[in-house]
């Protein structure tokens, strides 16, 4: 089995690939992984190399849904299975796609600020990698609550990177000095807002997703408000299980759920 993870610069992918590693390992099945360090045209180099040695099954973690298409369809042609995990592989149907209820989470997420602030509160949204479908279903997720309760002030993408997400909050603070919560498509961008937010002397509610051990230290530090609880080893397990199915010429479920939940201080 081959897996491709976007970043291994992120904690959330590297409890994935752990989760995946420890499955394989009492399955007694040999796992490669592979970093594609957020560059499309790396994990596109990956994937070749993965099929070149003869994997039987592909997991994937794309940087980008639509830039894999490609490169999962010349894996496929040469009969290797494919498996997506956490985000999807667009344009192309492959045997199986295990992932968070992206949109139910981050629904949750907004539905929570407007329970704690009320409808109308001014809010800022910091958006994941353009492209991703994470991304696309936790924005969405954002906007079928937010649209009609709160008053989006101001989005964008800081690439579900922490450094990025105190450059971009600085920012929306000096044109929105009013921003009264953040809701931040993965934690690393929710904690370098915190960061940002502190550095201005202000006090905004911050809303992550992912429940990494960062964010919920910083939860329960009252540094941040909440965060949504996906279970990444649970992922990386699931997925090595249906390959090894895949494997063994046994059906799996095109759709694999896993679920999510609310974490605050409570």
């Amino acid at each position: 089995i081959g897996l491709s993870v976007s970043t291994l610069n992120n904690p959330f992918f590297v409890t994935l690939a752990e989760g995946a590693e420890e499955a394989a390992a009492k399955l007694g099945i040999d796992l490669s992984v592979v970093d594609a360090g957020d560059d499309v045209t790396k994990q596109v180099s990956d994937v070749e190399d993965l099929v070149a040695k003869g994997i039987s099954v592909l997991i994937i973690n794309p940087v980008d849904s639509d830039a894999v298409t490609g490169a999962v369809e010349t894996a496929m042609a040469k009969g290797v299975r494919v498996i997506a995990v956490d985000r999807a592989v667009n344009g192309v149907e492959i045997d199986c796609q295990i992932a968070s209820d992206n949109v139910l989470g981050a629904e949750l997420a907004t539905q929570f600020i407007v329970d704690t602030l009320g409808e109308g509160a001014k809010v800022a949204e910091l958006e994941g990698v353009t492209g991703a479908s994470a991304a696309i279903d936790r924005s969405q997720g954002f906007h079928n609550i937010a649209d009609a309760k709160l008053e989006v002030v101001a989005r964008q993408t800081a690439n579900f990177a922490r450094a990025e997400g105190m450059s971009v909050m600085e920012n929306m603070l000096q044109a929105n000095p009013d921003i009264q919560a953040v809701f931040a498509a993965n934690d690393e961008m929710a904690l370098g807002a915190v960061e940002a937010i502190a550095g201005a002397g202000k006090d905004i509610m911050v809303v992550g997703f992912d429940a990494t051990d960062d964010a919920v230290a910083a939860i329960n530090e009252g540094r941040m408000a909440a965060t949504i609880a996906q279970q990444p080893d649970l992922i990386g397990k699931t997925a090595v299980e249906n390959a090894v199915k895949l494997i063994a010429g046994e059906a799996v479920e095109v759709n694999v759920p896993v679920e999510v939940t609310l974490v605050t201080a409570e």
